[in-house]
């Protein structure tokens, strides 16, 4: 129950997203037997293709192919892997080596849909904020303020544009309530019609974006999930319920 492949993107029109679907290139097919395709999403992404809604949220273990994805869908909208905007993408530092898998795939563009674009990405969000700062008039003191604090601030100036935003673990400069205003900020652009949104999150807070289509990437491929049946909300559900039988795992002896 509140599971079922994901090729398709159920019956929100998408005719004006900027992405309304990724699909393999005919001309140029992966190699299956190659990173990153060896990955059961990514082959079933190669495969079967992937239809995008308003807003789209991965989650997943680490090393199950979020961050590929996201990174490929960002590199395919004309977005640097390093995180910035489509007019900033030169801006930061420290990326990780490229995938192979944008050159493999193509997108589907909505009809008359914005070709603007913001990626968001953990490990070089200080970098492209302190270009930012060097950049822009009356800009805030970003680099003065905590790391959460900044990440919203950006979120606030960027996030009020039409396009598409991708995040990359956007949580792990947040608090909860810092969670909850990212969560509020993207719900209120998904339900305004003016972006569309794809998140690859470890945080079931963030999971719960309303409104998403909630896909669990596994050695099962990419798979619909309902909210309540994903791994990380029964984990988390389990933790708190009784953290003991956690812990005593992990204390030294």
């Amino acid at each position: 129950m509140g599971r079922r492949r994901a090729g398709g993107g159920g019956d929100a029109p998408t005719w004006g997203l900027p992405v309304r679907r990724v699909e393999e290139r005919p001309d140029r097919p992966a190699d299956r037997t190659a990173w990153p395709a060896t990955l059961a999403p990514v082959r079933q992404l190669l495969d079967e293709g992937l239809d995008l809604g308003p807003a789209t949220v991965l989650v997943g273990e680490n090393g199950s192919g979020k961050s590929t994805v996201v990174e490929a869908l960002a590199a395919l909208f004309g977005l640097s892997s390093q995180g910035g905007t489509t007019h900033t993408a030169h801006w930061g530092h420290g990326a990780r080596d490229a995938s192979p898998l944008p050159g493999h795939l193509r997108l589907v563009r909505g009809a008359g849909a914005s070709r603007w674009g913001y990626f968001l990405r953990a490990e070089t969000m200080h970098a492209t904020f302190e270009a930012l700062l060097e950049r822009v008039e009356r800009s805030p003191d970003r680099l003065a303020q905590s790391h959460g604090e900044s990440y919203l601030s950006v979120l606030e100036d960027h996030f009020d544009d039409s396009g598409l935003f991708v995040l990359d673990e956007p949580e792990s400069a947040l608090s909860f309530s810092g969670q909850l205003a990212l969560v509020g900020v993207l719900a209120a652009q998904v339900a305004g019609g003016r972006a569309q949104v794809v998140v690859a999150t470890h945080s079931p807070l963030v999971a719960a974006l309303p409104g998403a289509r909630v896909l669990e990437l596994s050695e099962d491929g990419l798979v619909e999930r309902a909210w309540d049946d994903l791994d990380v909300v029964a984990h988390w559900r389990s933790f708190l319920d009784a953290p003991e039988r956690y812990l005593r795992h992990v204390r030294p002896s």
